[in-house]
């Protein structure tokens, strides 16, 4: 195993180089002063600390340094959040009537039907479903108006092509109290080798919605996911999916997800469309209001509990799924309807009570899907060493990616002699290149890593970082 751990150490580090000079300004132990070279960035683009857990530290280079982390800000947020709300915490959605509401002989409710958006980060079409399932299940037929009562956040709306110009893509997407599956449509295609063509539809199929072009089709084993690109437009009363590229037949059924709507036209077309395959009639609209005092829950949908919720948002890397639950880390500390400022304040305060000042720290929307999003190296493995010692921690460290396993880092490392010996959480924007988390070593001990490096050529460092984890499960 030693000279297996060896070999692909060897393997990324490559040739000498400017690699002993580089250590000598640096600190970097030789190996990873050589890897650091193979890069060609300037060493103040880079901030790197390596820490046993309960340790010494073994090296750290500008540690203070803040620096924008990307999606490695979602370890913060996360654990903020389940460290104050617990593993067990959960969002409620629920159907409401008011006392004077009454359903008739022939399924027809009398009087608004009332949901109060919980703020549920993952709530799903399927979900949706069975809510409404169980109001036909009660008799309704016929529903006028569903109000929904957003009240748990406040003004949270963001333009979703503000950041990139990328509107339509879900890692885009706005916050919303009532956000079902993430606000996007799923544009599905299916093969059919009798003619050889794809098929594609849209799930949920919301009228309004056109797919125009194709995919072709090619022949032959398949390559990996097929190279498909949308563009979205809109008129106002149509929304255009046109979509192109190439895929091959072998490769089988496959979807791609695009934002159609804000998410509060979103929930509403879903409302109504589920509404109407489940036999249902809708004379009304859905509209956003308040729910009366006295309003009594007929159906309701529990969320997967928090330490659930995190697996999804640190191994996927969601960013609205993030941005929701530092909404809801505001609102259950009494900041209702909270905001992005208030719920920041509350995370920062939860962390603070726990002797992790963060210094430097702005957490901005809390998904690191930002440009102002500033946090240390030794702020992150404060927190990292903080979190291994709590109450939450396996839950909090089974929400990161397994090295070569799953997640972010599923196809990093996967030989046998790296494969599955890290925790860790990745980032990326266009400048930004990062990874944190915890790393097994050969020997026994547990380490803590965090690498940022800020730079027009941040990218070129993933091999820096290769090589940092994989001398890291060597030692």
């Amino acid at each position: 195993m030693w000279l297996g751990r060896c070999a692909v150490l060897a393997t990324l580090l490559g040739g000498a180089g400017a690699a002993w000079q580089v250590q000598a300004q640096s600190g970097l132990p030789p190996e990873l002063a050589q890897a650091w070279a193979k890069t060609k960035l300037p060493e103040s683009s880079l901030s790197v600390l390596v820490q046993e857990i309960g340790g010494p530290r073994l090296f750290a280079i500008s540690p203070e340094t803040p620096r924008n982390p990307a999606s490695v800000m979602k370890l913060v947020t996360t654990y903020a959040a389940i460290s104050r709300l617990g593993p067990n915490y959960v969002w409620n959605t629920s159907f409401l009537l008011s006392p004077d509401s009454q359903v008739s002989d022939q399924g027809v409710l009398k009087g608004p039907l009332y949901l109060r958006a919980g703020g549920d980060p993952v709530l799903m079409l399927q979900d949706v479903w069975r809510l409404l399932r169980d109001l036909r299940l009660r008799g309704i037929r016929e529903i006028s108006d569903i109000v929904v009562d957003r009240s748990v956040f406040g003004e949270v709306t963001i333009d979703p092509g503000a950041f990139d110009g990328a509107a339509d893509r879900p890692y885009n997407a706005s916050p919303d109290a009532f956000m079902v599956g993430f606000g996007a449509v799923r544009l599905v295609f299916s093969p059919d080798p009798a003619s050889r063509t794809w098929k594609s539809f849209i799930d949920p199929p919301i009228p309004g919605v056109v797919v125009e072009g194709n995919v072709q089709w090619a022949d032959g084993q398949c390559p990996g996911s097929p190279a498909v690109t949308t563009d979205t437009t809109s008129d106002g009363s149509t929304v255009r999916i046109r979509v192109s590229g190439r895929g091959a037949g072998s490769c089988g059924e496959f979807d791609v997800f695009r934002l159609a709507f804000s998410q509060q036209e979103f929930g509403a077309k879903v409302l109504q469309t589920l509404w109407k395959e489940l036999g249902g009639t809708m004379t009304g609209q859905v509209r956003t209001g308040s729910i009366p005092s006295n309003a009594t829950a007929i159906a309701s949908h529990q969320s997967p509990p928090l330490s659930e919720v995190i697996r999804l948002i640190n191994k996927r890397s969601n960013n609205v799924m993030t941005r929701v639950l530092l909404l809801t880390l505001g609102a259950e500390a009494g900041r209702r309807p909270a905001n992005v400022s208030g719920s920041v304040q509350i995370a920062q305060d939860v962390l603070a009570r726990q002797g992790l000042p963060m210094k430097g720290l702005v957490l901005d929307n809390g998904s690191g899907l930002s440009r102002n999003g500033v946090v240390s190296a030794d702020s992150l493995a404060q927190m990292l060493q903080k979190a291994w010692m709590s109450p939450v921690m396996p839950e909090y460290v089974s929400s990161l990616a397994i090295l070569g396993t799953d997640g972010t880092t599923r196809n990093r490392l996967r030989d046998p002699a790296t494969k599955s010996m890290a925790h860790l959480k990745t980032g990326a924007l266009r400048d930004v290149r990062s990874v944190a988390g915890y790393v097994w070593s050969s020997s026994g001990k547990r380490y803590i890593v965090v690498s940022m490096v800020n730079h027009d050529r941040a990218h070129d460092a993933r091999s820096f970082e290769n090589a940092l984890i994989a001398w890291l499960t060597a030692k």
